[in-house]
C-alpha cells in the first residue's frame, strides 16, 4: 500500500507520549506530539516511498514531529542511487520552496546536506550564497550545512565554496548559524586540511576564537 501523509500522521499519533518525550530541544512555536526521535526516524524510513505530493502535505502539518518526518523522508529518498535527476531536483525544489516549514535546526541538519548540497554538487552553488544573506537564520544555517555534502567524497570546488560561505557567516551573532560554521570547518579540515589552514590564516582575528579553537582541535597535524 502506498504511504500517505495520513498514514504517517496516524503512526505518529499512536506513538505520541508528551509526558515521556517532550522534545525540549524543539524551540519553535508550533505543536509537539511527544514522539521519541528514534521513532520518528523509524516511521519516516518505513514510509520513504511516499509520493512527493504527500511529503508536501506533511509539511503543512502543525506538529514538529510531522514536519521532521517529512524532512527525514526527503533525506531517505535522495539516498537512493537510482533516483532520476528530475526526482532529485523536485525534492531540492520542495525543500527550498517550503523552507517556511523549517523552524528547528535538526530539520536543516537532517536534510540539507543530501537534499540541497548533493543536488548542487555539480551545479552552480549560487543558491547557497543567496541563502547565506537571508534574514532568516535557519536559511543561513541551510547555506552553511548543505556544503557538508562536499566533504565526503571530497569535492574541492565545493570545499572552496564552503569556505567562502564560512567567511560570510563566521561572525553571525545567531548560534543557529555560527555553530554550524565551526562544524563545517571541522569536517572540511578532515579532508582538505591545507585549505582550512589557509582559511584560518587569512581570516585572522575576524574568525571568532571559539570557532578557531574548535577547528584547531581536530585539524590534522601539518606535514611540514
Amino acid at each position: 500500500m502506498t504511504s500517505s501523509a495520513g498514514s504517517v500522521i496516524g503512526e505518529l499519533a499512536a506513538a505520541a507520549d508528551l509526558a515521556a518525550h517532550p522534545n525540549r530541544h524543539y524551540t519553535g512555536t508550533r505543536g509537539v506530539l511527544g514522539v521519541r526521535m528514534g521513532t520518528v526516524f523509524d516511521i519516516a524510513k518505513r514510509n520513504s516511498g511516499m509520493p512527493l505530493a504527500e511529503v508536501g502535505r506533511l509539511l503543512d502539518e502543525d506538529p514538529y514531529e510531522s514536519r521532521m518526518a517529512a524532512f527525514c523522508i526527503l533525506d531517505f529518498q535522495v539516498r537512493a542511487a537510482r533516483l532520476p535527476s528530475g526526482e532529485r531536483e523536485a525534492r531540492y525544489r520542495l525543500y527550498l520552496d517550503r523552507h517556511d516549514a523549517i523552524d528547528a535546526w535538526d530539520m536543516v541538519d537532517r536534510a540539507a546536506p543530501r537534499v540541497v548540497g548533493m543536488f548542487l554538487r555539480e551545479r552552480s552553488r549560487d543558491p547557497l550564497f543567496d541563502l547565506a544573506v537571508s534574514a532568516d537564520p535557519l536559511r543561513r544555517r541551510t547555506a552553511m550545512t548543505a556544503p557538508l555534502a562536499y566533504t565526503r567524497p571530497l569535492h574541492r570546488a565545493g570545499i572552496a565554496d564552503l569556505l567562502r560561505i564560512a567567511e560570510m557567516l563566521a561572525a553571525d551573532p545567531d548560534p543557529l548559524v555560527n555553530k554550524p560554521v565551526g562544524i563545517a570547518l571541522r569536517h572540511a579540515g578532515a579532508v582538505a586540511p591545507d585549505a582550512v589552514r589557509e582559511f584560518l590564516a587569512r581570516m585572522g582575528p575576524a574568525l571568532p576564537d571559539r570557532i578557531r579553537r574548535e577547528v584547531m582541535k581536530t585539524l590534522p597535524a601539518s606535514a611540514e
